[in-house]
């Protein structure tokens, strides 16, 4: 019998040190796998770590931001990338709706675009003096934080309903991945999972902060699987969603002590 030997590292780049405020990108994680209920061609594969931990947003109550020197704007310092035309189309209609008193930036918005394309040329929103031409500044009126979230609170909606998809999905990560398997059959293999520092690509490791790693995000009352309810059921469907809430309540209620938990969780 040969020794496997292990395959060359394509080092591109050196992994950042873990910062002190954030625990590190690496720790043991439990994840479920369950056949889609509503499509057979389907499967889920959950990181119940993640979906079972005490994450919730801090944005104004604690968020150092993902710049440094820019803490106000949370995550929003870059323009959101859509993920398609009817992504875009979806926002632009919602945008139509907003007015100089619950968009900071409307003059500007509505007189010279609030859509710019990256240097690959992708679209995304526009940024303005140093955000998200949507983020609203501190001290306006009509409330801190992205114009398109709060229009969907006073309406009573869902913010998922009115901002770009990247941003209502964060920092919930869903990719999708064929997979043949050992008979040859073809299962479309969904995850659900942590968008931590590597869901950015190489420049996540350049963040001035992330949430989902640093502690003092960590402590909510619900579990993430609870709190984004709604945003979950979008990504994978009532019946998906009611099956990783059964198998989440499982993990939860087990008599011995929680196998892999999030080490950002405060203990016990």
């Amino acid at each position: 019998m040969t020794k496997a030997t292990k395959p060359e590292k394509d080092d591109k780049r050196a992994e950042t040190p873990a910062r002190a405020e954030e625990t590190a990108l690496d720790f043991p994680r439990a994840w479920i796998e369950f056949p889609d209920p509503a499509d057979e061609e389907q499967v889920f594969r959950c990181d119940l770590t993640w979906l079972t931990s005490r994450w919730n947003c801090v944005f104004g109550q604690g968020c150092q931001g993902i710049s440094a020197g820019r803490a106000t704007d949370g995550c929003c310092t870059l323009g959101a990338h859509f993920s398609d035309e009817d992504d875009e189309a979806r926002v632009a209609t919602e945008v139509a709706r907003l007015t100089p008193e619950t968009w900071q930036f409307h003059e500007v918005g509505t007189s010279s675009g609030w859509v710019e394309e990256d240097e690959d040329g992708e679209r995304q929103t526009r940024r303005w003096q140093g955000a998200c031409i949507f983020h609203n500044r501190p001290g306006f009126p009509g409330g801190t934080g992205c114009a398109l979230h709060t229009m969907a609170l006073r309406e009573g909606r869902e913010p998922l309903e009115t901002k770009p998809d990247v941003c209502w999905q964060l920092p919930v990560r869903r990719t999708y991945e064929w997979v043949e398997r050992a008979d040859g059959e073809q299962v479309l293999e969904v995850t659900i999972g942590e968008y931590d520092r590597r869901g950015w690509g190489p420049g996540g490791h350049d963040l001035h902060w992330w949430c989902t790693s640093a502690p003092s995000a960590h402590g909510a009352g619900k579990p993430v699987y609870e709190s984004y309810r709604p945003e979950l059921i979008e990504l994978m469907g009532e019946a998906g969603y009611a099956r990783l809430a059964e198998l989440c309540e499982q993990r939860l209620n087990a008599a011995l002590p929680l196998l892999a938990p999030h080490p950002a969780d405060p203990p016990g």
